[in-house]
């Protein structure tokens, strides 16, 4: 095969695989996710974390469970290859790092607060907030993908870009943050449940 219509059935395809949304079809999504997150109160699920470098010839992989409860409580607990939880609740963020312990009180940084915010809208799908994001929407194969860009100036320093799958149920599938290096991280999102009951003490300190 010639390597141009090679080339161009490769741009082809990947052009096919994430197209843009109509106006309409991103306001019946966003409907859909706001209307669905809205009956979220607690999620857990297993994961797997995905952390590219450019610097790396292969991404770092690491996996566990996460939590959420309302109205704020989140904990992600990684099990392989090391194990590490991070908590937030209650404006703090406790880390366990396999016995050693450490709180930070993120109630008095607003880039903390802004980052546990985020945190909890992406897990819950609900970040349709257009004076705090840009936000632009794809179709991506039988799945959504929406695109928010930080409006705040000191929170790009932080967060380039973040990239959200939904299911067509309107379920958080993975969550993509992108850096200024452009360096990324990427959540898979498994074994995910809605609205089972969760234990306070699964976010102890």
């Amino acid at each position: 095969m010639p390597k141009f219509i090679f080339l161009f059935l490769f741009i082809t395809t990947t052009l096919a695989a994430q197209t843009k949304m109509s106006t309409i079809e991103a306001n019946a999504l966003k409907e859909k996710v706001k209307t669905y997150a809205s009956t979220i109160n607690t999620i857990s699920s297993d994961f797997t974390q995905y952390k590219h470098l450019d610097f790396l010839a292969n991404d770092i992989v690491t996996s566990g469970k996460m939590a959420f409860k309302t109205p704020n409580m989140v904990k992600w607990e990684y099990s392989k290859p090391f194990k590490y939880s991070v908590v937030f609740k209650n404006q703090s963020l406790y880390i366990n790092d396999n016995g050693n312990k450490n709180t930070i009180d993120i109630g008095s940084s607003e880039q903390f607060k802004q980052l546990n915010k985020l945190i909890i809208n992406s897990v819950k799908g609900d970040m349709f907030d257009t004076n705090e994001f840009s936000i632009d929407y794809y179709k991506k194969d039988k799945n959504s993908e929406v695109h928010f860009s930080p409006r705040d100036e000191k929170f790009k320093t932080f967060i380039k870009v973040f990239h959200i799958t939904f299911n067509p149920k309107g379920d958080v599938i993975e969550v993509k943050m992108i850096e200024p290096s452009d360096d990324y991280t990427t959540i898979v999102f498994n074994n995910r449940t809605i609205n089972t009951p969760l234990a306070d003490e699964i976010f102890a300190n």
